[in-house]
């Protein structure tokens, strides 16, 4: 294997920031890459939280003292406990703002978000093409998501350029804005002989799409699962954008997201209450005990405990919930939820946790000692999602012994071995996934996992089936290594 040089360009990095799973990919695979070899480099706005947290932050290279009639500058520092080098764009006019990344709530953008990332894309684009003055230049930009949809754009106005892969994380996110805002990034008219303002370029709907910018323009397009890279092609996945993805053919394929197997471990979790592991599954019990202090629930063993930790929206089926809550008290199953998002579906949950005491808890924010917690003590995890990309609880789930619970759909499908409904010959499976979106369905999957349940022999072999899986982030990282080899030219 070849090694190459990479700049990974994203809107959220964890620990600096994250508002979901982009931030986490965003620390993982750039160190997983790195860990095979090639010498990666992150770059990212360099908004107000992280200028707060960062005690020591270097200025490099050498910007034209203004882009879009903003001073910008290039600041570095280092990704947590590596030498990975992370360059944060510093423009105080556009990043240093109060609130999160995209608006001061999560309700309400920023209305120049579109220039806010247009001018992110052009620095992205000078770095890339060695024009800020680092004398590094990748052989590979790796974009992720709207906010860097524009740099596989800008990248085809050079002659000598790096090879530039696009992935999408979520296309329900698409960066969509007026004309007028487009008119104000003074893009190019034509680029590759295509019209930017047409619908074969950025025009859709008569609204810019940072997206379709990222799609049409980049060497390679990927989303975070196979499943998902198979949904998006029709229409009620694909957002207005299936017939474009179809037109991609080979260009466009799914590479499922990793999880941080050091962060969650079972045993060597300090968020939880007994260490455990494949081989000392008896000691999970003392996990599920620990959640039903914590939810001051029964402390009944015997009982079906199902968690669930999620962004409480309507993509992750929480209507679902609701819906299903009254017919899952006529079972013997005691239920626990951790997650905060839209406020109707707040208080709907709380709610129910009223009118069920003792056997329906809900905390609404979130712990990360609680996710942990959960996910550790809960005997199986819900996930209803409408749709899924990828996920990562589900995987964590089943690192820890856990039963995942889901909805058959994208990365979902792709990381659950069903079991057979109703048999003892379970095989390799590792949860129980339902195929379709109804209240019915989820409880006829709710049957079948406790038909399991009801068996320890089976049930062990069940968690044990989960806990060899292996979803460490180092699979994903060799996937994207032989795209980026396959990009380059063949003298490389």
């Amino acid at each position: 294997m070849i090694t190459m040089d990479i700049l990974f360009a994203c809107s959220e990095l964890y620990p600096l920031i994250k508002t979901g799973g982009l931030g986490d990919v965003a620390y993982n695979l750039p160190l997983a890459l790195h860990r095979q070899g090639h010498e990666v480099r992150i770059v990212l706005p360099a908004y107000r939280r992280i200028l707060d947290d960062l005690s020591y932050l270097k200025a490099v290279g050498q910007l034209a003292t203004t882009i879009q009639g903003y001073d910008v500058s290039l600041l570095k520092t280092n990704l947590k406990n590596t030498d990975i080098p992370v360059y944060l764009v510093h423009c105080p006019a556009l990043f240093d703002r109060p609130g999160g990344p995209y608006g001061e709530t999560n309700d309400h953008n920023w209305e120049d978000n579109a220039q806010r990332f247009g001018l992110f894309c052009r620095i992205v684009t000078l770095i890339g093409t060695d024009r800020a003055g680092l004398s590094w230049q990748p052989d590979i930009v790796h974009c992720n998501d709207w906010h860097t949809g524009l740099v596989p754009l800008l990248l085809k106005v050079y002659k000598s350029r790096p090879q530039c892969v696009f992935t999408i994380h979520n296309l329900a996110y698409q960066g969509l804005f007026s004309e007028s805002d487009f008119a104000a990034l003074k893009l190019p008219e034509v680029v590759n002989g295509v019209r930017l303002w047409d619908f074969r370029g950025l025009e859709f709907y008569r609204q810019m799409s940072f997206i379709k910018a990222g799609i049409v323009f980049a060497g390679a397009v990927t989303t975070v699962s196979q499943g998902y890279a198979r949904e998006v092609l029709t229409t009620q996945f694909g957002c207005g954008l299936e017939g474009l993805l179809k037109a991609t053919g080979r260009r466009f394929s799914g590479i499922v997201n990793g999880i941080d197997i050091k962060l969650w471990d079972p045993g060597n979790d300090r968020f939880i209450e007994t260490l455990y592991g494949i081989s000392s599954l008896h000691r999970k019990t003392f996990n599920k005990l620990a959640v039903q202090t914590e939810f001051h629930l029964g402390d009944n063993n015997e009982r079906l405990l199902i968690g669930m930790v999620s962004r409480l929206t309507e993509q992750k089926g929480i209507d679902l919930i609701l819906e299903a809550l009254p017919l899952i008290q006529q079972q013997d199953i005691d239920f626990v939820l951790l997650g905060s998002g839209d406020r109707q579906f707040e208080q709907a949950l709380q709610e129910a946790a009223r009118r069920y005491p003792g056997r329906v808890s809900v905390r609404i924010g979130y712990d990360e000692r609680v996710a942990h917690l959960i996910v550790a003590g809960a005997d199986a995890l819900l996930i209803p999602s409408r749709y899924e990309p990828c996920g990562l609880t589900q995987m964590y789930a089943q690192r820890y012994g856990t039963v995942p619970v889901a909805h058959g759909v994208g990365g979902l499908a792709d990381t659950i071995i069903d079991i057979p409904p109703f048999s003892e010959d379970i095989a390799d499976a590792t949860g129980v996934l339902f195929w379709e979106y109804s209240c019915s369905a989820l409880l006829e999957a709710l049957q079948r996992l406790e038909f399991v349940y009801g068996n320890l022999l089976l049930w062990r072999d069940l968690q044990r089936a989960g806990m060899r899986q292996d979803f460490s982030w180092d699979h994903s990282a060799q996937a994207y290594s032989d795209l980026y080899q396959a990009l380059l030219p063949e003298s490389m």
